[in-house]
């Protein structure tokens, strides 16, 4: 596949960065040496790289870390951001352009939610606000999927097992916004939905869009993220902006040691 940028010369990279509730181990630092290989590649081939890296500092891992160590959301990602970029120095990683942080963006996630509910691709329910995969006709194309020859609920888990019952259209559906319930301690935003956070897809649809524009040249991350969590930003920020999310997708492996 021949590497062709939106601007000759440019390059917008996006990579999905640390969820900060934990020291990061070898398996997460295997996908940012990758990206640092390659963005270290592509300065050399004489392209200007626009690098972004988010920091998902608000998150269920991060809520129950804040209960169990009895610390606020800034003393837990703060702790744990400071770690991440102190291993990122001593594996001499290339810095990002810019690591934002999800906290930072709630302005523009609502903005964008806003925007979903209004053309029918989002829909509100008690506070909470989902988006409606039915609405993004290619869903699943991306990651493979074929939802025709699933059976929903076979995992065992309901719906909505963070509230505990069914106000979703459709399993597939995913939250864009979590109103609050008494599991979030102090951790919400008080926005036309409601008081909330907001879920995880859209935090980086959001500061990606912000950050390097509605069509970017490369978007990585881990295999793992392929479905959902790359789908549903592909389907959330096209529906958004009427263009398409990523020119290049690029997932790296697991670390496997002894087959494991």
């Amino acid at each position: 596949e021949i590497f062709e940028p939106i601007k000759p010369s440019k390059v917008s990279f996006y990579s999905c960065g640390p969820t900060v509730y934990d020291y990061a181990h070898i398996g997460n630092f295997r996908a940012f040496l990758t990206y640092d290989i390659l963005k270290r590649w592509l300065e050399y081939c004489g392209y200007e790289v626009n690098h972004i890296c988010n920091l998902t500092d608000v998150d269920d891992k991060i809520i129950i870390k804040m209960k169990q160590d009895n610390k606020s959301l800034k003393e837990v990602t703060e702790f744990y951001a400071k770690a991440f970029f102190d291993d990122l120095n001593v594996l001499n990683i290339k810095k990002a352009n810019k690591y934002p942080k999800a906290t930072d963006y709630i302005n523009e996630m609502e903005e964008m939610i806003d925007k979903l509910i209004k053309s029918g691709h989002a829909y509100t329910r008690s506070g909470s606000v989902y988006y409606r995969v039915s609405a993004f006709k290619t869903y699943g194309v991306f990651s493979n999927m074929k939802f025709d020859e699933m059976i929903e609920g076979a995992g065992g888990i309901g719906p909505n097992q963070r509230r505990g019952f069914d106000e979703k259209d459709s399993n597939k559906d995913f939250a864009l916004w979590k109103s609050l319930t008494d599991q979030d301690n102090e951790v919400f935003w008080d926005t036309k939905f409601g008081k909330g956070r907001p879920g995880w897809h859209i935090e980086c649809s959001a500061m990606c869009c912000k950050l390097l524009g509605p069509t970017i040249d490369i978007h990585a991350g881990g295999i793992d993220l392929v479905f959902p969590h790359h789908q549903n930003e592909i389907a959330q920020t096209e529906a958004y902006t009427g263009e398409k999310f990523s020119r290049y997708w690029i997932h790296n492996g697991f670390v496997n040691i002894n087959n494991e």
